[in-house]
């Protein structure tokens, strides 16, 4: 596979697991399970490790979840709520203990502990003690903002609202969060959907969308009519760090206090104890009475995990452990095109509808042309559908013995969908070779990536707009009065007939006009993030955004340099390029947009109607490293690479891939050849690790 074949691939897989996210997490409408998202990111993941430029911080490999919902009060998680890694065979649970051996430089013979307990399918939610009260309930939202949840919380029994032992304060922090998943027992969820069948009212798909929906009510009342049940399993902030060495006396505090901990959870030593829980939990799964989808293993040591640190997303000392797939035959009656954003044509197949693990199962993506093509199907065919570790499902292969005598060939199509059919082209790469997507040549003229740029712009993690949804925001493209983003801004003034199509349209009345009116005047003042979110441009997503608004402070600081690296200014490209997490891929993207006039336009355009840009925050601390850029580069012997750039970014540092006039220290240990070398040149102040630490630690 070639780079842009690559990079095709992985914005088809992005733009999949974003629309699943967004059906959960902002529309509510959910197709799949906890961890649906999984398998996708699993191929992203083998993607980006064979072609690591395709890595940004925007990728879903590097975020968590989706925005909390507007109907919530928003809960800004002291420590972030991240997802885990996934190992789906043997060699990646032994591999995961190599990690982290090679991590901590462990000798061979130092057994390395794990707490193991079944990876339940329901929902996070994390609860605030304070002096042993519950105090606030929360869901995990994105990771770092959730919704507030407390009264909903309260009516699940599991829930404490008071701990056993304030009696004795020394036993409890007097301030602790404890964290765990809210989910529904498979006999009271039968039960429950057999009561909503004989009373005609709504049947849920599965235990985890129910939890789901019933953590969501408004009316706390609805919430306590549902059979939920709680499972303690990890805490995060907490005013006494030091309250447990382990992860398993944790879990022994936490049924001291009254949670219900997993029965389960056992501590085991090295890779062949997990595989021996795994394959214990694996045989009595059926009997536990209630959906679990794999098994969860945690570095037991507290003090072993706090040196392993975090990557964007996740723990590097917790892994999951997923469950085999599991697969049906159904037919499929026809495939579907999606044009992205960007013009990528994305084939769906359309299923009889068929039960895969729990899941009913009605279209699946094909990916590609070559896809289809490699696996020969035809409409008709009967085909076999797996959910790969119970996660999104996707097609095996095709049942040759029951094919149709008409099923035919599905041919690709060779025009956009949209309105103005225009060619689909395959994309090529620098040498002139095919590259795997087929996109519409049509560009920003194509209706369709006009219509999903727009949706883009209004979501929840760009401008959040309430009100103005994706089916209100398609019907305004139709009507022809939104087909920029500066038209959302100006849509109040533009004339009164503006006004009258959008009352009494899609349950568009006088109030519903006067709060989108409002809700869009309150964008006018806009954090840099969200303002270089909404330009669109290529692999900048919400997190590159903020890498760039952190690194260039203001709106004019950015757009000027922008503008310069766009002309040719070479000092300019560089220090665009030298940013971590940007690279050459997002650096060449950013400067295409800014190279082109009617982006330029565009951007204009859209400046002219914000009020008030914002400043990018001043990164807090007073730390000695705090807001400054270091480098490190050699054979660190004191710490690993990981675990040395883990510390800087937790004392505030940005840490830089590459040595610029911007660089404030160079970290070098032995081996230092030509990052040394113009450190030296530029005249940056150079430390060895010793002297690095130093600094850190007496600061």
């Amino acid at each position: 596979m070639t780079i842009d074949d690559a990079r095709s691939a992985h914005a088809d897989l992005a733009a999949q697991i974003q629309h699943h996210r967004d059906l959960y997490y902002t529309q509510e409408t959910p197709e799949l399970t906890d961890a649906e998202y999984d398998a996708l990111e699993a191929q992203l993941r083998a993607l980006e490790a064979e072609f690591p430029e395709l890595k940004t911080p925007d990728s879903p490999t590097q975020t968590v979840g989706g925005s909390a919902s507007a109907k919530f009060s928003p809960v800004t998680h002291g420590i972030p709520m991240l997802s885990l890694d996934n190992a789906f065979a043997a060699e990646d649970v032994t591999d995961f203990e190599e990690r982290i051996r090679r991590f901590l430089k462990l000798p061979a013979d130092e057994p390395v502990a794990f707490a193991a307990e079944p990876k339940i399918d329901g929902v996070s939610c994390s609860l605030l003690y304070v002096k042993g009260e519950l105090v606030r309930a929360a869901t995990r939202g994105d990771g770092r903002t959730g919704e507030d949840i407390t009264e909903n919380a309260r009516t699940i029994k599991d829930i404490p609202h008071h701990l056993k032992g304030t009696d004795h304060p020394a036993k409890i922090p007097d301030r602790i969060e404890v964290r765990g998943e809210v989910y529904m027992p498979l006999k009271e969820f039968a039960e429950m959907n057999a009561r909503a069948e004989a009373d005609g009212t709504k049947v849920f798909a599965n235990p985890r969308n129910s939890a789901s929906g019933a953590l969501r009510q408004i009316d706390a009342g609805i919430t306590a009519s549902r059979p939920l049940r709680f499972f303690a399993y990890a805490w995060g902030e907490v005013s006494d760090a030091d309250f447990v060495t382990t992860q398993s006396a944790a879990l022994e505090k936490f049924r001291q206090w009254g949670f219900a901990v997993n029965p389960n959870s056992v501590r085991v030593e090295g890779a062949q104890g997990l595989l021996e829980v795994y394959d214990h939990i694996g045989k009595a799964r059926s009997g536990l009475g209630y959906d679990i989808d794999g098994v969860v293993y945690k570095v037991d040591r507290l003090d072993w995990q706090r040196r392993l640190g975090f990557l964007s997303r996740s723990p590097r000392w917790a892994i999951a452990h997923k469950f085999p797939a599991q697969q049906a035959l159904t037919r499929l009656t026809a495939v579907d095109i999606q044009v992205g954003r960007m013009g990528t044509l994305t084939p769906v197949a359309r299923l009889e509808p068929i039960n895969v693990g729990g899941v009913v199962v009605t279209n699946v993506t094909l990916h590609n042309a070559d896809e289809i093509e490699r696996k020969d199907i035809h409409i008709g065919d009967m085909v076999r559908v797996q959910r790969a570790g119970d996660v999104i499902p996707q097609i095996v292969g095709v049942e040759l013995s029951e094919r149709p005598v008409d099923a035919v060939p599905y041919q690709f199509p060779v025009v956009c969908p949209c309105p103005l059919k225009t060619e689909v082209v395959r994309e090529t790469n620098a040498k002139g070779e095919d590259g795997v997507a087929r996109k519409c040549s049509g560009d920003q003229a194509c209706p369709h990536q006009r219509v999903e740029y727009l949706k883009y712009v209004v979501s929840r993690r760009v401008l959040d707009i309430e009100g103005l949804g994706e089916k209100q925001l398609a019907r305004f493209y139709e009507e022809g009065l939104i087909k920029e983003p500066a038209d959302i801004f100006t849509l109040e003034a533009r004339d009164t007939a503006s006004l009258t199509k959008l009352k009494n349209r899609d349950g568009f009345g006088d109030l519903s006009v006067k709060n989108l009116f409002a809700a869009i005047e309150s964008r006018r003042h806009l954090a840099l993030d969200r303002f270089i979110a909404a330009l669109g441009i290529k692999h900048v997503g919400e997190t590159t955004a903020r890498l760039l608004a952190r690194a260039y402070g203001s709106e004019r600081h950015f757009y000027e340099a922008m503008v310069a690296a766009a002309e040719g200014d070479e000092a300019a490209r560089e220090g665009l390029e030298h940013h971590d997490q940007i690279g050459p891929v997002v650096a060449g993207a950013v400067i295409s947009y800014f190279a082109h006039p009617y982006q330029r336009a565009l951007y204009d355009r859209l400046k002219a109607q914000i009020i008030d840009v914002q400043d990018a925050e001043v990164v807090a601390g007073d730390h000695a490293v705090s807001g400054k850029t270091v480098v490190f580069t050699g054979a660190l012997e004191r710490f690993t690479r990981d675990e040395a750039k883990a510390q800087a970014e937790r004392l505030g540092a940005k840490v830089a891939g590459s040595v610029s006039a911007k660089t404030d220290y160079l970290v070098a240990g032995p081996g230092a050849g030509s990052k040394l070398k113009k450190a030296v040149e530029l005249g940056v102040t150079t430390l060895t690790e010793d002297e690095w630490l130093a600094m850190v630690e007496s600061s």
